[in-house]
């Protein structure tokens, strides 16, 4: 039986969950327009598997309408799930909504999931909002490692020229990934400075992250 959105539309107001992960699946099959109307009713689903599977589809599917995104998503930052929260702060550095910055950092700062806190930080640097900079020289002070990891590849990403001192202080780490991440980093914002440290981590102990800096030093 073919795929048509009157099926998928069916299927999103059936009382089963099952028929309404199907839809929301079935959603991926049509094209962008009926999907992203389709895709607005299971973001208001009662279920927040579902809310889940719809939200993650607006990163492509959002540039439909991206102020309709827009609300859609910053609404979807209050949901009572926090990883219906974080796809949808995935989805506003995906679709580059500069606009909600204030939205993310606000639920950063009032959040006790970490998991939400990671998703903000990790996205601030495809958002590419300068302002997203302090917010992120605070994540680096995180108690969450990986909240504190993605801070340093959102820094390499967000190309400010600032983060390097600050990323500087990253570079012997005792954690190898953490040390990873920082050559990345430098590597993206390039500079003097970042050259400077990068020759340093030319000579690490881990081959990987040695092997990395080699690479970026000229």
């Amino acid at each position: 039986m073919s795929v048509t959105p009157e099926s998928v539309r069916q299927l999103l107001n059936s009382e089963d969950l099952g028929d309404r992960l199907r839809a929301v699946n079935q959603i991926r099959e049509l094209e962008p327009t009926n999907a992203f109307e389709l895709v607005q009713v299971a973001v208001g689903d009662s279920n927040s598997r579902v809310r889940y599977s719809a939200v993650s589809q607006l990163d492509t599917l959002g540039t439909q309408d991206l102020d309709l995104s827009l609300d859609l998503l910053r609404s979807l930052l209050k949901d009572p799930e926090a990883d219906v929260q974080a796809a949808a702060a995935d989805c506003l550095g995906a679709l580059k909504l500069q606009s909600a910055f204030e939205d993310l950092q606000q639920l950063y700062h009032t959040t006790s999931e970490w998991l939400v806190q990671f998703s903000i930080i990790a996205t601030l640097g495809e958002l590419g909002d300068p302002r997203g900079l302090e917010l992120l020289k605070e994540a680096l002070n995180s108690e969450v490692e990986l909240v504190k990891t993605a801070a340093i590849s959102s820094l390499g990403e967000l190309g400010d020229i600032q983060a390097v001192p600050l990323l500087a202080a990253y570079a012997t780490d005792p954690d190898w990934q953490i040390r990873y991440r920082v050559v990345q980093a430098l590597t993206q914002l390039g500079g003097a400075e970042s050259q400077s440290i990068l020759a340093g981590l030319v000579n690490d102990e881990v081959e990987a992250i040695a092997t990395e800096a080699q690479k970026s030093v000229h």
